[in-house]
């Protein structure tokens, strides 16, 4: 299993904002969901891919030089590893369960002194089960805490295995209204529903995460359909209440991707505790932010 291969775009050190203590966070490339809010836009794609930075070209040529399919990329990133300024970057690569380990182990003192671990996020970190779940178990055979940042859109049956090498879960629920989620992701939450309702029957310890979208799923008729979700768990749990940002427009634009949401404002700190407020009848603990 150490053999197997997966494709990650980034890995980043210290992170207090992915569960508990100081954590890496691992993002595994591609994702079934299509969010019109989406912050890693270059996770979309499992296959590597090119982002430019057009403020950082020279005009020195070299990209132009080197490259051997100039009618038509083939993404073999010549040109990104030409670039002296680095305005053509090449996102995403693969690697080893082995190899992905021996970058997690560097931190490993962290981990033990604030009580932290490695997170696997994305993208989407079920699009990959199999690399996914051995380097879970890899990573719990050295005494490593794991969390799985998630849509929860997959197959029931990987995320009962995957539940059994993982500490915590992260889960996104993105709107309760299927047409609305089939609109604004690309994909029904039926299934997401579903697998968090299994997860929590199953006594596996899961934060829910509600990005809070203005326009999109901040009205008070889904943050009720919300409510009476919590309310038909087995048992309470902590949500996190995630507050959007305008950060990802500027990457769709690198990636020449259209973003939807150009003309909404970020919501108020007010808006939140209002939404706060609604939701601690009904969960264990919320909590503003990560």
């Amino acid at each position: 299993m150490t053999m197997i291969k997966g494709t990650i775009f980034n890995i980043q050190r210290y992170s207090v904002n992915d569960g508990p203590g100081i954590r890496t966070t691992v993002f595994l490339k591609g994702c079934p969901l299509t969010c019109w809010w989406c912050h890693n836009p270059e996770s979309q794609s499992a296959d590597i891919s090119l982002i430019r930075y057009p403020e950082l070209c020279i005009s020195c040529g070299q990209c132009k030089l080197v490259c051997e399919h100039p009618d038509q990329c083939q993404l073999c990133g010549q040109c990104a590893s030409a670039c002296p300024t680095e305005s053509r970057r090449m996102v995403g690569k693969q690697i080893s369960v082995d190899e992905l380990y021996q970058e997690i182990a560097k931190d490993i003192l962290f981990y033990e002194e604030s009580g932290g671990g490695v997170t696997f996020s994305g993208g989407e970190p079920l699009s990959q089960p199999e690399f996914l779940i051995a380097i879970l178990k890899r990573c719990h055979e050295m005494g490593i805490h794991t969390v799985v940042d998630t849509s929860g859109f997959a197959d029931p049956k990987i995320v009962k295995t995957v539940a059994e090498h993982t500490d915590l879960w992260l889960y996104d629920v993105k709107h309760m209204d299927s047409e609305q989620h089939q609109k604004l992701t690309g994909v029904s939450n039926k299934i997401i529903l579903e697998n968090l309702k299994q997860l929590i029957s199953d006594n596996r310890q899961v934060i829910i995460r509600v990005p809070v979208i203005p326009t999109c799923n901040d009205s008070e008729e889904n943050i009720r359909a919300l409510a009476e979700f919590l309310l038909s768990l087995p048992r309470l749990t902590n949500i996190n209440i995630l507050q959007y940002h305008k950060l990802a427009e500027d990457k769709h634009q690198r990636f020449t991707m259209d973003y939807r949401l150009q003309n909404i404002e970020e919501p108020t700190e007010a808006q939140m505790n209002k939404i706060k407020k609604v939701l601690e009848r009904y969960a264990e603990k919320v909590t503003i932010g990560g």
